[in-house]
């Protein structure tokens, strides 16, 4: 159960209910948004902030999936890895290209680019401070600074959102795979849902 309310997608403030459309159907879906809609204000705030990061972003929407889904398998954010964004999934991510997260550097369908982003994700969620030149010296091969400036802040929002997502545990509208706490799970396997919330 999670460690704070989930708010009932029919008890959101309507405003947020308008926001978020379609999107009240699925709780499943919804994740974090359930317990930060007992702040309606911060809720509607954050969805702004994502879609705008979303309709201006210069990142394929493929990459930045890969590199969600990475995070969320260090973070151990089960609601982050049962869901599954339309736009990465409309890009190609499709579950075998998730199961190559297990081992990112050696897996042959992902590129130079999605390769090197996830090296910094990894190290961002992992140990920051080992993210030096070496590793922006292979991000500028593939990305220009504003694209890496995006990949950095799409990142800390995966990071920070993610741990907090975790923390609070919201699993209780997830598959049975992702309920027990003291067990790692990834987020390749059964039980996933594509929904888009930003």
């Amino acid at each position: 159960m999670a460690r704070l309310h989930a708010v009932p997608p029919a008890h959101f403030d309507p405003a947020l209910r308008a926001a978020l459309g379609p999107a009240l159907d699925d709780p499943q879906g919804l994740g974090l948004l359930r317990v930060l809609a007992q702040r309606p204000d911060v809720t509607a705030a954050f969805l702004a902030f994502r879609s705008a990061l979303t309709a201006t972003s210069t990142l394929p929407p493929r990459l930045v999936e890969l590199v969600r889904l990475r995070i969320a398998f260090h973070n151990q954010c089960r609601s982050c890895m049962a869901l599954r964004t339309a736009s990465g999934a409309a890009d190609g991510v499709t579950e075998d290209l998730v199961c190559s997260l297990e081992e990112p550097q050696e897996a042959p369908d992902l590129t130079g680019a999605e390769k090197a982003a996830l090296r910094y994700a990894d190290l961002f969620a992992t140990d920051h401070l080992a993210a030096g030149d070496a590793v922006f010296d292979l991000l500028r091969t593939h990305f220009g600074e504003p694209e890496i400036v995006e990949l950095g802040v799409q990142i800390a929002v995966f990071v920070g959102f993610g741990r907090l997502s975790a923390t609070w545990d919201v699993v209780d509208d997830l598959p049975e795979r992702f309920h027990d706490r003291d067990a790692a799970v990834a987020p390749w396997g059964a039980g996933t849902v594509v929904a888009d919330h930003r």
